[in-house]
């Protein structure tokens, strides 16, 4: 909104073309997937919202973004994956229970820094050693960071972010 507030906008321009200048500007605060990259069945899916990130200078691939999730969670396998000492991991004896009732001890919490977009963020993970389908996951911490809206009915992240 401040850069729409304080750019000139000549008097003879178009409202179409007014218009898709404000778009551009917008575009930049949204992580998108384009439609070749939507499941076969478009956006009537209910699959889960992946992104790729940038993790202690190395890309990420299967990042699941979980607005159910109260915690960031990094899988220990993530972390060998990426070639992070184990000393970086704080010890705890914090039990982190799923919606499905099952518990598990933590290995730890961690900082790790991430690169999303044009923006990075350090966020704490919750380490667990578990099995799972992703290499992290962002829950409501990162999701209240960044200012994010997900979306997996669009497979969008939309960012709320200042200009």
């Amino acid at each position: 909104m401040k850069i729409l507030n304080e750019a000139h906008v000549p008097d003879k321009i178009s409202v179409n073309h007014l218009e898709k200048i404000a778009n551009k500007i917008f575009e930049v605060n949204r992580v998108t997937l384009f439609d070749d990259e939507l499941p076969v069945e478009g956006t009537k899916h209910n699959r889960a919202l992946y992104l790729k990130v940038k993790c202690e200078n190395s890309m990420v691939t299967r990042v699941v973004v979980d607005n159910g999730s109260s915690v960031n969670i990094c899988p220990l396998s993530t972390l060998n994956k990426l070639k992070v000492d184990n000393d970086r991991i704080h010890k705890n004896s914090i039990c982190v229970r799923g919606f499905d009732g099952w518990g598990k001890d933590l290995v730890g919490d961690i900082i790790l820094e991430l690169t999303i977009g044009p923006v990075e963020f350090t966020m704490e993970f919750q380490v667990l050693d578990v099995e799972v389908s992703y290499n992290l996951l962002l829950g409501q911490p990162w999701i209240h960071a960044a200012k994010a809206v997900p979306s997996t009915l669009h497979q969008m992240v939309k960012f709320e972010w200042d200009i």
